[in-house]
């Protein structure tokens, strides 16, 4: 208030809460309907939570009051606990009090738990955890509500008597009971709904289309509201053609109460998905425009204000309360600059509620339903984000479709659950079985990608760079170790296993004195001392401390079968890797030691110093697995494994276009086609 400019922001804030203040008094009477309340405690929510935030909230912009969403959710804890037909619940704090009053002690007590919990999360400061709430399940989970919303409108809508159901499936047999009654319907409140829903839409898409033109979006909702109460009260809709009407709106504000503590043990497990929602939703819209607007808001502190604003605005009757996308947008777009604009919205339903709202008792429910269904359009048109998602992420589309199904079929707090639970299975699959790739160098550079994305690239013969996208941990070591596997063409466990076999052979050969194995050159003979030990090895053993010395590679004699290894040196590029975890450390270590003794010099190149670290903190290095083995970048590895390799490498011509990477000491000679031979 201390920086507040009255002359540039008091006239748009004015305007801004009036117009804000219309459309939040429709919207209250409206998504009092799906708590399953009087309408006139929609009021409420438009009232007391708003006067809260204007002190404790960091957003200018949102307008705080009821959302369609969560009103659905507290109502089905209220029509579990007391519902429409059948006798309520067990509960003592019922006793006395008519179904409205008990349906009103349900509601509030459940927002006043959902209060304490965001208020509990915010002096805990973990507003953090909605960073666990991707947007691709917020969308898929918003689209579940609104299916149930205009499933749940549908009897204001026809007029149909059908009592409300919740639990699994409760969207299937709702359905059933309106379409058993659907030749009930009562025409009049149809044929008004369907054209309240026709004008108001088409005004919609007008205000939005000359959005720029217009200084303040035309209130449809409002203007049809006042013209439906002046025909139904003028012509007596109610007696001559049975429609239902608001009936009577109570008047001025009653004495706070206390919740019912019977009530927040039956409804805990409802009511912290609730608060989750509420809050997640409230964020991400005030993050929206402050980031617009260019100033700061605070997750901790926003989760401390809306707590603060359900526990004060229950314990005055009023229910779940967040902020509507809808309306927030009338606040902006009007000229709202802070929430002085929230704060006179509240002063207008204070205004409806203490004196004029015995005006807005003749108005048809039909028409309040009318209004909640056509302002779902946003939501449901979420369902075009499924193409989109399909072609671009399957994972996140699966995470939509199935958030949005499991939200429809079992309920609005079980589907948010599973949308949860599908969204961290999605996590595991991404870092488990990541896309690991074989890099080579592009030409004229010292980069190095995936060969599989680029058609000039240079791969020197006996080199494999392999890259790993994503932390190794218990899961996914043993998928890091077959794609390794697969990505130099042989098992080193297999090879050490067949030249163990062979040694056994030799040791034989050698023990009956033959003399023809030695002519071949492939392998010499020293003492006949070291082979006794051989028999006591189990395979795959360490080879390289043995005085047996045998080219592998060359012509063996006899009948020796064992696997070449062309490659002499494996680069894994670890610029990704973000942590090891005590078990994929260990199989790393194991994996690295099957490629040393086959004969292969393996480099680890980018490694984080934190997992440096943790290497040597855990006792990684041996006499084989040395520190000289890490480099800094991949393309220092490259030039040292050049520099080690140059005599091994003598004679390998390579052919390239002449731009391709021009190693240390490499000789180049021009061909008669115009390439260029490079020979190492």
């Amino acid at each position: 208030m201390r920086i507040y400019r009255v002359r540039e922001w008091l006239l748009g804030d004015v305007v801004s809460g009036i117009s804000t203040g219309l459309v939040a008094i429709m919207q209250g009477l409206a998504f009092a309907l799906l708590a399953s309340l009087p309408p006139s405690y929609g009021l409420y929510t438009a009232f007391f939570p708003v006067l809260v935030y204007f002190f404790l909230g960091t957003s200018r912009h949102i307008s705080v009051g009821s959302f369609p969403v969560l009103s659905l959710m507290v109502g089905a804890v209220v029509t579990r606990l007391v519902p429409e037909d059948g006798p309520p619940a067990n509960i003592t704090g019922f006793e006395g009090l008519t179904q409205s009053q008990q349906r009103v002690l349900v509601a509030s007590s459940v927002t006043f738990l959902m209060g304490i919990f965001q208020l509990a999360m915010g002096v805990l400061q973990v507003g953090f955890i909605v960073v666990y709430l991707s947007d691709t399940l917020v969308s898929g989970f918003t689209t579940a509500a609104a299916v149930h919303i205009l499933v749940s409108q549908l009897k204001f809508v026809l007029g149909l008597n059908v009592p409300g159901i919740s639990g699994p499936l409760a969207i299937i047999y709702t359905l059933e009971k309106i379409f058993v009654q659907i030749t009930s319907t009562n025409i009049c409140d149809l044929v008004m709904s369907i054209l309240i829903m026709v004008v108001v839409f088409i005004v919609k898409e007008l205000n939005d289309r000359y959005r720029a033109k217009l200084p303040v979006p035309i209130p449809i909702e409002v203007i049809m509201t006042i013209i439906a109460c002046g025909v139904s009260y003028g012509f007596s809709f109610e007696e001559r053609f049975g429609v239902g009407v608001v009936g009577k709106m109570v008047s001025g504000y009653e004495s706070p109460i206390a919740p019912n503590m019977e009530i927040l043990q039956e409804s805990a497990v409802e009511a912290f998905p609730v608060a989750i929602v509420g809050f997640a939703v409230a964020f991400s819209v005030a993050k929206v425009y402050s980031i617009k607007h260019d100033y700061t808001i605070d997750g901790n502190q926003e989760l401390i204000a809306f707590g603060i604003s359900n526990i004060f605005g229950a314990s005055f009757r009023s229910f779940a309360a967040s902020t509507a996308l809808s309306r927030t947008a009338v606040q902006e777009s009007s000229g709202g600059k802070t929430q002085i604009a929230g704060l006179i919205s509240a002063m207008m339903a204070m205004i409806v509620t203490v004196a004029l709202g015995f005006l807005l008792e003749p108005l048809p429910t039909s028409v309040l339903g009318a209004l909640v269904i056509v302002n779902l359009k946003g939501m449901l048109m979420q369902f075009s984000e499924i193409p989109y998602l399909w072609k671009r992420d399957k994972p996140e589309c699966v995470v939509w479709v199935g958030t949005c199904l499991a939200a429809i079929l079992l309920g609005l707090d079980l589907g948010l659950a599973v949308g949860l639970g599908v969204e961290l299975l999605t996590v595991v699959f991404r870092t488990q079985f990541p896309r690991c790739s074989v890099l080579a160098n592009i030409a004229g550079t010292d980069l190095y990608r995936d060969r599989k994305d680029y058609l000039h690239t240079f791969e020197p013969r006996g080199v494999k760079i392999f890259r790993i996208p994503s932390p190794i941990f218990f899961a996914n070591i043993d998928f890091f170790r077959d794609k390794l596997v697969e990505a130099v063409g042989f098992n080193p466990l297999r090879v050490l296993r067949k030249r163990n076999k062979a040694l056994r052979k030799i040791k034989t050969l050698l023990q009956r004195r033959d003399d023809g194995i030695t002519k071949k050159g492939s392998f010499r003979q020293t003492t006949d001392e070291v082979y006794m030990n051989m028999e006591r090895q189990d395979p795959p053993s360490d080879l390289r401390e043995l005085s047996l010395q045998i080219d592998w590679n060359a012509e063996l004699p006899g009948n020796f079968v064992v696997p070449r290894v062309e490659l002499h040196s494996l680069i894994l590029d670890f610029s990704a890797v973000s942590f090891l975890d005590i078990s994929a450390l260990k199989g790393l270590k194991t994996a690295l030691k099957e490629f040393i003794r086959v004969g292969v010099d393996v480099y680890i190149v980018s490694c984080d110093a934190y997992i440096l670290e943790k290497l040597h903190s855990c006792t990684f290095f041996d006499d084989e697995i040395l520190t000289s083995m890490f480099f800094p970048t991949l393309h220092d590895a490259m030039l040292h494994v050049f520099e080690k390799n140059k005599e091994k490498s003598k004679g390998w011509v390579a052919k390239a276009s002449i731009n391709h990477f021009h190693w240390p000491g490499q000789a180049t000679q021009h061909n008669s086609v115009g390439q260029t031979s490079h020979q190492f």
